[in-house]
């Protein structure tokens, strides 16, 4: 693995330095006059690690999935992201719930995230080739990162995902499959690269990579799950029943479809199935583009399709996306317009969270509020798929893909090899044994082990 030049290397460190800095002083209002309604939202800081630790138990000494906790009070997270939050409130001093226990439990939490934010911007520079390691800048500044770092714990899972990447890109599919197993234990978004993983591998003639990795993440994950699932097997399950059941809500595209006669198990079987839908379509593209597309382009247009068809789009879930796209394209242009629309959404969702818990009286009930909120759904909507048509472009036309453009000429043999591909990993320099036609690709329907 080549580190980044020195010089380059402080620079990323300094600006997520600066990025941190600009998090922190986002929230202030919450840490200086605590986390409580309509104030929170008004001034734009709310935070579930404020808010979980004095309703879930952990400010009252109870650890998630080992005590027995009372059912209301059940943490509906996966194994890995409540012992991550049990062990960090075991860390705070003293005993109960109080201003001061609050304000030190976020703050454990945000220096947490904060580290795996620098991780995740030295994987995103390891992951590229050599000359655009400068690139993980628009990960360091990211804009939708610095507003909603410490609104979750997504940050450790886009760092496990992160490392996954980059040591499958290694070709070290063993350790890929570990880091996946304990990412899709944090929170389910590394267990999307799975899919990509496969399609490529099939593509390539590495099944084997790819049942290798996979093997070895269902057994990480088996071996972080089942201990609990067999000590606390309702709270372990919570999240599951949770996911399936919740409704609608939080900016998700089906908001504009509750007219339709459909329960949250309705709405999740719908979105499953569509989402299914674009799956077998990304598979398609794999297999009949001209050239074989990149890891990071298959990433980047599964977790977007999630995303866009999920029940929920949470503000922070766009953490999920920044290193991807960064990694699948880094046109600065593109960046900057979806990173405006992601902010002018963030804004919105506070503004008609203030709204809704000031009991309607924030801006004086303006309907002005609700229009924003529609508007920013809509926005993020639009840019988002905007960034998977130039993807989707770029993978049909790899002339227009900046990566692929080193700076020294290479054939179009040589793409299909995917040495133009810094994650290509074990997939690098096998000729391609399976295509399908349609989109410029001899058909061949021979797969290889």
């Amino acid at each position: 693995m080549k580190i980044p030049g020195s010089r380059l290397l402080w620079l990323l460190l300094a600006a997520t330095v600066l990025g941190a800095a600009l998090s922190v002083l986002a929230v202030q209002w919450c840490r200086l006059n605590g986390w409580t309604d309509p104030g929170q939202h008004i001034h734009m800081c709310y935070s579930d690690f404020s808010l979980l630790f004095s309703q879930r138990g952990l400010g009252e000494g109870l650890f998630p999935f080992v005590d027995d906790v009372p059912a209301e009070k059940v943490m509906e997270y996966p194994v890995l992201l409540t012992m991550v939050a049990g062990v960090l409130a075991q860390l705070v001093p003293g005993e109960g719930i109080s201003e001061a226990r609050i304000l030190a439990f976020y703050d454990l939490n945000h220096v947490a995230v904060i580290l795996c934010w620098i991780g995740v911007v030295l994987a995103t520079a390891y992951s590229t080739a050599g000359w655009r390691r400068h690139d993980a800048l628009m990960v360091a500044l990211a804009p939708g990162i610095i507003l909603s770092l410490s609104i979750n714990w997504d940050m450790w899972a886009v760092f496990l995902g992160g490392l996954a990447l980059l040591l499958w890109g290694r070709s070290h599919p063993v350790w890929a499959g570990v880091l996946i197993g304990v990412g899709a234990a944090m929170k389910l978004y590394p267990l999307f690269f799975l899919g990509a993983i496969l399609v490529l591998c099939v593509r390539s003639g590495r099944l084997r990579s790819f049942v290798l990795t996979t093997a070895v993440a269902v057994v990480t994950w088996l071996a972080v799950n089942v201990p609990f699932m067999l000590l606390q097997f309702d709270q372990w399950a919570t999240f599951y029943r949770f996911s399936s059941d919740r409704d609608v809500s939080f900016s998700s595209v089906w908001l504009f479809f509750s007219w339709l006669p459909l329960d949250g198990a309705g709405f999740s079987l719908l979105s499953n199935g569509l989402f299914l839908l674009c799956c077998l379509g990304i598979a398609y593209l794999t297999w009949a583009a001209p050239t074989r597309p990149r890891l990071a382009q298959i990433c980047f247009l599964i977790v977007a399709s999630f995303l866009l068809l999920g029940k929920v789009y949470s503000p922070q879930f766009v953490m999920w996306l920044i290193p991807l796209l960064v990694l699948a394209r880094p046109r600065v242009r593109g960046y900057l317009l979806w990173q405006g629309a992601e902010v002018f959404h963030w804004v919105s969702v506070w503004m008609m969270s203030a709204k809704i818990t000031s009991g309607g009286e924030f801006a004086g009930g303006t309907e002005l509020i609700d229009w924003a909120y529609h508007l920013g759904i809509l926005a993020h909507m639009a840019t988002l798929i905007y960034l998977m048509v130039q993807v989707i472009r770029e993978i049909l036309d790899p002339a227009r893909d900046i990566v692929r453009s080193a700076p020294f000429e290479q054939s179009a043999s040589q793409q299909d090899l995917g040495t133009t591909d810094p994650l290509a990993g074990v997939t690098r320099g096998h000729e391609d044994v399976f295509a399908l036609p349609g989109l410029g690709r001899r058909t061949s329907v021979k797969l290889r082990w």
